[in-house]
């Protein structure tokens, strides 16, 4: 924090410098900060600069479209790499246990966050001094005011998700500042929850409904966005990890005071259901719905449609579920490269990597075609992983007729179908060879196959590759690949609709709500609701007429509905569930096996090692603690 503690006036050249550090994009409306002007005081004596420096506050936004940029991808269970690849992932060093006080990996605490917070109070401050961009229309300055209060507000959102309580920069100090007062203290989660929440208030009142510039201006904010992130930040609040939880109990600042209020309160999960709803209704206010796949002139089925329509709720453009698009950095182009699979012999594992590797308990989280977990349903058997079955005609939308493959991936819901590939799954494309479902691509995978694991640096190594992140209108060829780029979709309205009905149960327990907005999000995923799923195929058929069995239910369709979206490692966090996931071992097929009986043999990569209460918060570097006394350590580091 000192070494940003220094004079408002920065030269054009440090600036653009700070920019790199932080890993600036240019990309849509996102530019670098005023050209050719000598100081900070210049960037407001005319819109066109003003706009330049707003613009840049979004270049501070973590690339969350980006393999290594979306902390959540990497450092949890949910997707597993071959170590020490080309991608050099820091977020895996923390899956795999490496975390260090030491030069912590991901240090975002001495990254660009706080550069980022400390121009959104130079914006603010400039923006709003008398006489500041005289040729700037007053509803436009309150507009851009907005975007500066959200992203600031977004920025300590991001630092209290990782490190618990942290600091409130709500305004920079001067060049005269004492020691004292540079040197900055941590302060209480819940008065860190009620700045943000309030300062995403501020925003909401002045951002616009929708854009209305949609070819300049799609991911700038809009008020749906600023309720959206607040359903969320409170939705953190009320949770175990933040709510009354007494592991944190020896986090105390350097007055003696307590960082973490360990009395649990209920009121905070009403504060989050309230917060939900309302931003369901803005969010709906505003035209946004759940996405269904709506192409025509294709000759597909009901069942294709379905898949895309679960795909393409993340993958297309800018679509009307996508509350916050995020178009930071590469726009999802090499996260799609890393999750795409060669699909016949023509297909290069340059431009179809296929790294991005699901483990054996995420293909098992899914439900089975009754909308059931695998081991409470009571219809059909799931006991025995490595049986094997033979694809059926009536099966060959999921799986090439004839082919013999594992009975796990059989009997299962859509949704599971539309995420995840394996051997011998269908993968339909805009380029599928007939332009139908009938005959498209088929996944191949066993080491000899197209996409077997036997690259020298581009393999899958669990044998389930996730088909979810890429875009349907993906194209290859001998030549090449093409992809489409999109938004990251940081909120769906899924995701509110989700929020809503967890924090409505904690309230009030199962109830007509609770269910419809559970169900809003399987219907599109082609299940029945989840009582009459339940009622008819659980070995616990009542699980969902009571607050703790419905919680658990509500928890499953969260981590299924918003899979391979970075939102699993934060909701096991929050829901203080990190401890028994993130202790298990990573399992796959044996992706060396060249036949069917060696294929499909389980077989264990690692075992996670996850050490609770320490690793639910990030370590804030020696040097820093060193440097401002008035900072404390996390619990365990």
């Amino acid at each position: 924090m000192k070494k940003y503690q220094n004079n408002y006036k920065y030269s054009v050249v440090g600036l653009i410098m700070l920019c790199m550090f932080a890993g600036t994009s240019c990309e849509n409306f996102v530019d670098v900060v005023p050209d050719n002007v000598a100081t900070i005081d210049n960037a407001f004596k005319l819109r066109n600069e003003a706009e330049k420096y707003l613009f840049t506050l979004y270049s501070y936004m973590p690339r969350n479209g980006e393999t290594n940029g979306n902390i959540g991808f990497l450092a949890g269970d949910e997707m597993w790499i071959p170590y020490q690849t080309s991608i050099g992932s820091d977020p895996f060093e923390i899956a795999r246990g490496n975390q260090r006080r030491a030069n912590p990996y991901v240090d975002v605490w001495n990254g660009g966050i706080f550069v980022g917070i400390r121009h959104c109070n130079i914006f603010l401050e400039g923006l709003q001094r008398p006489g500041s961009v005289p040729d700037l229309g007053e509803i436009e300055r309150r507009r851009w005011i907005g975007e500066a209060e959200f992203l600031k507000a977004y920025f300590h959102f991001y630092l209290l998700r990782m490190y618990g309580p942290i600091p409130i920069i709500d305004k920079n100090l001067p060049i005269d500042a004492s020691e004292e007062e540079v040197n900055v203290k941590r302060k209480p989660v819940d008065e860190v929850v009620n700045y943000i929440a309030d300062l995403l208030d501020q925003a909401a009142e002045k951002l616009p409904e929708s854009i209305a510039d949609r070819n300049t201006e799609m991911g700038r904010i809009t008020s749906p966005v600023a309720k959206a992130l607040k359903a969320k930040l409170l939705l953190m609040a009320a949770s175990p990890l933040f709510n009354g939880n007494a592991d944190m109990a020896s986090l105390i600042g350097p007055g003696g005071e307590a960082l973490f209020n360990l009395e649990y309160d209920e009121n905070k999960w009403q504060l989050a259901a309230d917060a939900a709803a309302e931003a369901i209704q803005v969010a709906e206010a505003a035209g946004h719905r759940l996405y269904t796949f709506t192409e025509t002139g294709l000759d597909i089925t009901d069942t294709t449609i379905t898949e895309l329509s679960i795909r393409q709720a993340v993958c297309e453009r800018w679509n009307p579920e996508h509350i916050w698009g995020n178009s930071n950095g590469t726009a999802a182009l090499e996260l799609q490269r890393h999750a795409m699979a060669p699909l016949s012999t023509e297909h290069n594992h340059n431009n179809a990597r296929k790294i991005l590797s699901a483990p054996m308990k995420i293909a098992r989280q899914f439900y089975s075609q009754n909308g059931v977990p695998i081991e409470e349903d009571k219809t059909l058997d799931f006991s025995d992983l490595e049986q094997l079955r033979t694809a059926s005609h009536e099966e060959r939308f999921y799986i090439e007729e004839g082919f013999e493959t594992a009975r796990i991936n059989f009997d299962r819901e859509p949704r599971f179908y539309a995420s995840l590939s394996f051997d011998g799954g269908k993968w339909y494309k805009y380029d599928s060879p007939t332009n139908s479902d009938e005959g498209t691509f088929v996944l191949r995978s066993k080491f000899v196959d197209y996409a077997g694991s036997n690259h020298a640096f581009h393999k899958n190594v669990t044998g389930y590759f996730i088909k979810k992140l890429v875009d349907w209108n993906q194209s290859m060829s001998s030549s090449g690949a093409t992809y489409r780029t999109y938004d990251w979709p940081e909120i769906r309205l899924s995701d509110l609709y989700l929020m809503y009905a967890e924090a409505l149960n904690e309230v009030e327990g199962p109830n007509a709500t609770v269910f419809e907005y559970l169900d809003k999000v399987r219907v599109r995923a082609g299940l029945m609701g989840v009582q009459e799923s339940w009622t008819q195929y659980s070995r616990q058929p009542e699980k969902f007429s009571t607050k703790d069995g419905l919680r658990t239910i509500i928890h499953q369709e969260r981590l299924i509905e918003l899979a391979f979206e970075g939102h699993r490692f934060w909701d096991l966090k929050r829901w203080k569930k990190a401890n028994e996931m993130l202790n298990q071992p990573i399992k796959g097929w044996n992706m060396k096996g060249e036949t069917t009986n060696s294929y499909y043999q389980v077989s264990t990569l690692f075992t996670q090692r996850f050490i609770a209460p320490r690793d639910y918060f990030w370590p804030i570097n020696e040097g820093t603690l060193i440097q401002n006394p008035n900072l404390v350590q996390n619990v365990g580091w």
